[in-house]
């Protein structure tokens, strides 16, 4: 199984009104994050979220996983569970802002429930 590789974050990252002022802190919850969206596992990344008190919008344009936003990395894996999940916990801007879509449609996930799931709620 390939391990989740998540990019550098900064030393503090403002999680919707909860500061995670040690890196080890952000980089461990983006870690769980990518490991969750990999696993397909979305009852551990709510109670990650919530025992993190953050929502999964405040931290969205932050956690790269492979290089790749959640929502990529879910289409890549197949992950359909957690990916519709995540676009049902982002703001429209947030789908529309953030190519994913785009992204689904040029590397071959057109037809993935997560690109259906960004295409309904963000009327794309």
């Amino acid at each position: 199984m390939k391990t989740a590789i998540i990019s550098a974050l900064a030393a503090t990252i403002a999680l919707g009104g909860v500061t995670l002022s040690k890196p080890a802190q952000a980089n461990e919850l983006a870690l769980s994050l990518c490991t969750y969206v990999q696993g397909d596992d979305t009852m551990r990344m709510r109670k990650k979220l919530r025992d993190s008190r953050v929502r999964i919008r405040d931290v969205y344009g932050s956690v790269r996983c492979n290089g790749q936003t959640l929502l990529q990395f879910a289409m890549e894996h197949g992950a359909n569970d957690i990916g519709t999940f995540i676009v049902g916990r982002l703001a429209v801007e947030d789908i529309t802002g953030s190519g994913d879509y785009e992204w689904a449609q040029a590397n071959g996930h057109a037809d993935s429930p997560v690109a259906a799931a960004m295409k309904e709620r963000a009327g794309l």
